[in-house]
């Protein structure tokens, strides 16, 4: 059987952003820091627990999935912003795009009695139009609980985010992520995984943070599972983070619904948060530019 390569708390971003490159995925033990997990639970439990099954064998009948977690939780605010993860993004993204953003927030509970689900990669959200070569994503999933591959721990196959998309998986090169409740496995759009069987009399329970290319449509649309109502509050990076910024130079513009000579005709989103308009594109203008005197596009 397969196994997925650990790092203790302090792992460095180049280094995940390496593991990723390498297998595909990586497990950061212990990667919440005192309390933090407490907090998550009694945050978002509520809503997890109002929260129906899923309807069909892929999301899974014993299976609830529980979203809007940036709107609704502070502490999945701060798992959202980890540095190392936000460092490893910036490593293992940003050589496709300007600007990375949040694709999904999800809370996974694996009931009792829920089998595998399919092997699959998350990069087909985008159908297979993406080339083979363009990496769209970087995912965490955060365990809530204990993840053990008896109660449902996620299913990886290292290194076939390198495979041709006709390769299947064999049995005896099937990882199972488990992790002590606090750690995190951290994988690409490309790897093959899954969720696996419960066959335990417990839930299995794990937060699900992805990032994706700015330029790709966020599975979880952020605008209105996060409104600027309630994004006004937040710190720019992660307003940013959410999309409230521009894509690129001029990825994300939006012209406000005012009365005529009353606002600018065309800004960037974090105008809405009191930003100025007068200069919105220059710095991502300039890297544009830059591209194109080198000859790169």
């Amino acid at each position: 059987m397969s196994e997925l390569k650990h790092f203790n708390a302090g792992a460095g971003s180049n280094e995940i952003a390496d593991a990723l490159r390498e297998d595909g995925a990586c497990i950061i033990d212990n990667a919440m820091v005192p309390g933090q997990l407490d907090r998550l639970k009694r945050e978002i439990m509520p809503y997890v627990e109002a929260t129906s099954m899923g309807q069909d064998d892929f999301t899974g009948r014993c299976t609830s999935r529980t979203g809007a977690l940036v709107a609704r939780s502070e502490a999945c605010r701060e798992l959202v912003m980890d540095p190392r993860l936000i460092g490893a993004c910036d490593n293992f993204l940003k050589q496709f795009c300007d600007t990375y953003q949040l694709h999904l927030t999800q809370l996974i509970r694996i009931f009792p009695g829920q089998g595998e689900q399919p092997l699959h990669r998350d990069r087909l959200a985008w159908g297979g139009f993406l080339p083979s070569d363009l990496e769209p994503q970087l995912n965490t999933i955060w365990a809530v609980t204990d993840f053990t591959r008896e109660n449902g721990a996620t299913r990886v196959v290292p290194g076939s985010n390198k495979w041709d998309p006709e390769r299947h998986a064999e049995d005896h090169e099937i990882a199972y992520a488990e992790m002590k409740a606090g750690s995190v496995l951290v994988y690409s759009g490309s790897v093959i995984h899954s969720g696996g069987k419960n066959q335990s009399e417990a839930d299995r329970m794990g937060l699900n943070i992805t990032y994706c290319l700015g330029w790709l449509r966020q599975e979880e649309n952020q605008y209105l599972s996060c409104p600027p109502d309630i994004a006004k509050d937040f710190s720019p990076d992660l307003q940013a983070l959410l999309g409230y910024a521009m894509g690129s130079y001029a990825l994300g513009y939006f012209t406000p619904p005012l009365p005529p000579g009353e606002g600018p005709e065309i800004t960037p989103p974090d105008w809405l948060f009191g930003a100025e308009a007068k200069g919105w594109g220059d710095n991502l203008y300039d890297k544009v530019s830059e591209r194109a005197a080198d000859g790169a596009m």
